[in-house]
This record gives structure tokens, sequence and C-alpha cells, in this order.
């Protein structure tokens, strides 16, 4: 049975086929995978993968968990797990037919033994390590590596990755550039010792607005997916080349209902810690929302959500699965009128970047916190 909610987010296809539209004007035929890894970046695993197999040519996961989710959704586009993999995930991962990344040659024997007893071959992708330093192999082993790969009879090296330090946070891409130049130099030591890797991907987000140079066979897009801008320097850097053409359409609106109304007096303290005193008679509305959902401790006293198109401030600390506003100033606000956390209402809106802003990180990370098991609606 179908149980109403309270609180929901309410997920665009308009705004999804005008990211993708976009992205694929950018990169022209090579291919594109759409990363839908942390519960499609807090958007739902569930709700946007199916309405985006059609527009995306394979899907990006962390986990041979979500991987298992989509297969169970009955989605076939090729699925390409971006995290490691532990020895005891292998055999799910060859069963759902993953391309899988590899960065040790333990890993890739006991992946081929595997593959070889369940009567299969797969497809994995060398990462290369090129400053980032988190996952990959270091540039003085990606030949002996390589051939490790090719020696195991039960896998195939279809790709060689490599992912980005410093793109998006900075205006300068010298750094970035750094990394270009040596995934260049790996690849063409590769095949001059006669070792051709068909798909060649370092493109994240902001390396498919800024840089073709970094496109090769495949471009992986998350953040900008949704609708998000990767970062103001990004924004800055689009500027700058005059990419005028690109547009951010997000995807995401959270929502809520005001559970209660009350009046209180001027002097009156509003919620844990007495933080927040009125200098005036104050309207309240109870919002059946908090930290727990999502809705970041640090925005109390902050931030606001709008109420029939204008803004109510956040009064006192938001509460573990409630929070306050105040709609003094909001005429006409009953009961079980629409709260927006995130998005549009009328002329007014707060996008996820400007709580982050408020909270001192970064958009996604407010996306992906909203509590998973919060419904997502698909909307025209």
């Amino acid at each position: 049975m179908l149980v109403p909610h309270a609180t929901w987010l309410e997920i665009s296809k308009s705004a999804f086929e005008k990211n993708l539209a976009m992205y694929r004007h950018l990169i022209g035929d090579r291919l594109l995978c759409s990363v839908v890894k942390a519960n499609a970046y807090g958007h739902g695993l569930s709700v946007c993968a199916p309405f985006l197999e059609s527009l995306t040519s394979w899907f990006g996961v962390t986990s041979v968990a979500e991987a298992a989710i989509l297969r169970d959704l009955g989605i076939q586009k090729p699925l390409y797990i971006l995290g490691p993999v532990l020895t005891h995930e292998l055999p799910d991962a060859v069963r759902y037919d993953c391309r899988i990344v590899l960065s040790d040659l333990e890993t890739a024997k006991r992946l081929s033994e595997i593959a070889l007893k369940m009567g299969k071959k797969v497809s994995v992708h060398m990462k290369v390590e090129t400053g980032n330093h988190r996952q990959g192999v270091m540039p003085e082993h990606v030949l002996s590596f390589a051939r490790g790969i090719m020696s195991e009879p039960g896998l195939v090296l279809e790709g060689i990755t490599t992912h980005f330090s410093n793109i998006e946070d900075a205006l300068d891409h010298s750094y970035a550039d750094t990394q270009i130049s040596l995934f260049k130099k790996i690849i063409l030591e590769l095949e001059s010792n006669n070792i051709f890797i068909p798909i060649k991907h370092c493109a994240n987000t902001a390396a498919t607005l800024l840089f073709p140079q970094t496109y090769f066979d495949m471009a992986r897009v998350g953040i900008g997916l949704y609708g998000l801008c990767p970062s103001p320097e990004t924004l800055a850097s689009l500027s700058h080349l005059n990419k005028n053409f690109v547009q951010f359409h997000p995807v995401l609106s959270w929502k809520t209902k005001i559970a209660q109304i009350k009046n209180i007096p001027k002097g009156a303290f509003v919620g844990y810690g007495c933080t927040y005193q009125t200098t005036r008679p104050t309207t309240l509305a109870i919002l059946p929302v908090g930290y727990y959902d999502g809705y970041d401790r640090g925005l109390s006293n902050i931030a606001s959500v709008l109420i029939r198109g204008k803004r109510a401030p956040v009064r006192g600390r938001v509460c573990m699965d409630m929070m306050m506003v105040d709609v003094t100033d909001i005429p006409g606000v009953h009961i079980e009128d629409c709260a927006t956390l995130i998005g549009h209402d009328s002329n007014e809106h707060i996008s996820a970047g400007d709580l982050a802003d408020l909270a001192g990180t970064i958009h996604w990370e407010i996306t992906t916190r909203i509590r998973e098991s919060m419904p997502r609606i698909l909307v025209s």
C-alpha cells in the first residue's frame, strides 16, 4: 500500500532531458556514462536510472550493491563500478556483468579465476595514478600491470582511466593539464608496446564542460547530470571560455507540509539551547523534517524555506526530525501548506548550492545526505 508522506522529493524529467541533451551536444558520438552513485547523488537510484536508461550509454556506480539494484530494476546498459570491489564481492560483480576497475594484480588474478569458473569473461578497466593519489596504479608500473591483466584468460582489458584532482575547484588548471599530459604519455607508452586499449576515459563533469581534450572515448558525467554546476570556479571558467550556451537545470525539488502553526510572544525562546529569541510576537510553522532527513543542523538560524512564494527563516536549532520557521510576515498560511526546502515557489528559489554555501560545504553533500527512504517522485 502506498503511504502518503509529509516530506518528499520531486525529480524533473524535463530537467534531466535538457541536461543530457547538453552533454550529448558537447561530447558528440562518444560514450556517455551517467554516474548514479550515492543513490544518484541523493536523487534516488531506483527512480532516476530507469528513466535515464534510454538517454545514456553506460551507468557509473560505486559498488556492487548499487549495480545489483540496477540489474534488479531490469537495467541492461553496461554498468561501470568506479570504486574498489572486494574479493567476496567479485562473484556478484561477474554475475551482474559489471565493468570493474582494477588497481592490483592479486584481485585481477582472483577475478579471472572466478570468471572462468562461471564460464564468463570480465571486461576490466585499469585505473592509473596521475596525481590524485587515491585509487590507481603508479605510472612506472602501468606497463607490467597491463601485461599482467592481459595474461589472465578470464579478463578483457577494455578501458584505461584516471581521475582529476583539481579541475573543478581552481581557476588555474595547470595541475589538471599535468594530469592530462601524464595520462596521454601513459597511453603512448602502452601503444608503443602494442597494447591498444579500446576505451580511454578521464572526463568528469567539470572536464566535460571545460576541456574537449579530455573526452577521449567516454565522458563520465556525475553532478552535472542533475543540473548542478561543480563549483563557482567552473562557472567562472565557462564564462571565460564564452560557453554561454551551458545551462544547468536542477532536477531535484525538496518539499514538506506544515504540521502545526503557533503564535508565540515577544521574548520567547525557540528550540533546543535557546539559540533564538523572538523580538516581536511571532507566528511559527512547524515542519516535519530535520537533520535525520538530511537537512543540515548547521543551517539553524541562517537558512530559509519557501512558503506561499515567500521566504520563511529557520528559527532555532534544526531538530532531529522537526524544524521551526517564521511565517509572521506571510499572510494566509495554513496547516498542510507546502514548504519548499530546495526548489522554486513563485519567483523565489532556494538551490542546493545556496544551502551548501550556508552550511560551508558542497552542494552534492546536501543532496546525497537526503534520507534514502524519503519518497522520490518523477514529475513532468
